[in-house]
C-alpha cells in the first residue's frame, strides 16, 4: 500500500509538472521586431479603424472625440463571467503608457501581459495572431497619439474556475494560431488576400459570427456562418455567400453596407454592428471592397 501511495504521489507531481509546462506563457523574443520599418501611427490609424478598438476601449457610451479617450469601461457579458474592458490609453501607470513596443505585440498576438500572465480571450487575440508584427507596432505608435486618461476601468467578474488564469494556457493550445481560417489557391485575386487578412485579422468577424465551442473555441467548420449572441440576446447573422447567409448581396452591396448601414433591402445595421459601421466608414474604400471581394470568395455554410 505504501508504494501505490508513494506511486500515485509520483504519478500526481509529474501530471502537475506537465501541466504547468503546457500551460506556460509563450511569448514572442525581440527578434519579432527585427527588420521592422521604424512604427509609423498614420499607418497605425487605419489599423485602428479595422480593429474597432473603440468599440470596447472607449468610455460605455462615448461619441465624437471623446471615443478616442481609451478608458475602457464596457463590460463584455459571456457564459464565463463578465470581462471589463481595460484602460488602453498611453496613461503610465493607469493605461499602457509605460509598455514596451515587444509587451504590446505579445499582448496582440499571444495574449500575454506584460508580468507573462494570461489574458482571457475576451480580448479577440486569437484573431489578432494572424496580424503582421509591423501593424501591431504601428497600431501601438497611434494609440500613443491618443490622449492618456487616469483611472482603472474595473476589475471583470470571473467565477472559479474561470479564474484560474494559468487554464488559459491550455486553451491556447487549442485555440491560438496564426494559420489562415480558409485556404486560398496560388493565383488568388489580391484584393481576396486583403480581406481575408482584415476580416479574419484585425478586423476579427468571426469573433461574433461564428459559432463557438462548449471550451469558447470559434467553430471553424462554421466559419462566419452566425452564432448566438455571447450576452444571451438575439442571434449574430450568417455572412457567408449562402442562401441562409448573404449570397444574394453583391460585392458592391457588402461594401456600401460596411460604409454606410444599409443593407440592399433598405434595412440599417443596428446594435454592436452599427458601432463596426462607424469604425469600417473610416477605412480607405479599397479595404471595405476587399472584405467584400472576401466575403463572396469563402464556402458558403448553411
Amino acid at each position: 500500500m505504501r508504494r501505490i501511495l508513494y506511486a500515485g504521489v509520483a504519478l500526481a507531481v509529474i501530471a502537475g509538472a506537465v501541466a504547468w509546462f503546457l500551460s506556460a506563457p509563450r511569448p514572442l523574443d525581440e527578434s519579432v521586431l527585427a527588420g521592422l520599418q521604424p512604427a509609423d501611427a498614420t499607418r497605425g490609424e487605419r489599423v485602428f479603424w479595422a480593429g474597432g478598438c473603440v468599440s470596447c476601449h472607449a468610455r460605455p457610451g462615448a461619441e465624437g472625440d471623446a471615443q478616442l479617450e481609451l478608458a475602457g469601461g464596457l463590460g463584455l457579458g459571456s457564459p464565463f463571467g463578465t470581462f471589463v474592458a481595460p484602460n488602453i490609453s498611453p496613461h503610465p501607470t493607469d493605461g499602457i503608457g509605460s509598455w514596451s513596443e515587444l509587451d504590446f505585440v505579445n499582448a496582440m498576438m499571444r495574449g500575454l501581459a506584460p508580468d507573462g500572465s494570461h489574458l482571457y480571450p475576451a480580448f479577440p487575440y486569437a484573431s489578432y495572431a494572424r496580424m503582421t508584427p509591423q501593424d501591431v507596432v504601428d497600431l501601438f505608435a497611434f494609440i500613443k497619439t491618443l490622449p492618456p486618461v487616469e483611472g482603472k476601468a474595473g476589475e471583470s467578474d470571473i467565477p472559479f474556475p474561470f479564474s484560474i488564469r494559468r487554464a488559459v494556457g491550455f486553451w491556447k493550445l487549442l485555440y491560438l494560431s496564426d494559420e489562415p481560417v480558409v485556404a486560398f489557391g496560388d493565383g488568388t485575386d489580391p484584393a481576396v488576400r486583403r480581406g481575408q487578412y482584415l476580416v479574419e485579422g484585425p478586423g476579427h468577424c468571426g469573433e461574433c459570427h461564428t459559432a463557438r465551442t462548449a471550451l469558447g473555441g470559434l467553430e471553424y467548420s462554421q466559419w462566419l456562418a452566425g452564432a448566438p449572441s455571447l450576452e444571451g440576446r438575439g442571434r449574430i447573422p450568417n455572412i457567408t455567400p449562402s442562401q441562409d447567409g448573404i449570397g444574394s448581396w453583391s460585392a458592391s452591396d457588402i461594401a456600401y453596407y460596411l460604409e454606410s448601414g444599409f443593407t440592399p433591402d433598405f434595412d440599417s445595421a443596428g446594435g454592436e454592428m452599427a458601432k463596426v459601421v462607424r469604425n469600417m466608414a473610416r477605412l480607405p474604400s479599397e479595404d471595405r471592397e476587399a472584405i467584400a471581394a472576401y466575403l463572396k470568395a469563402i464556402p458558403p455554410k448553411p
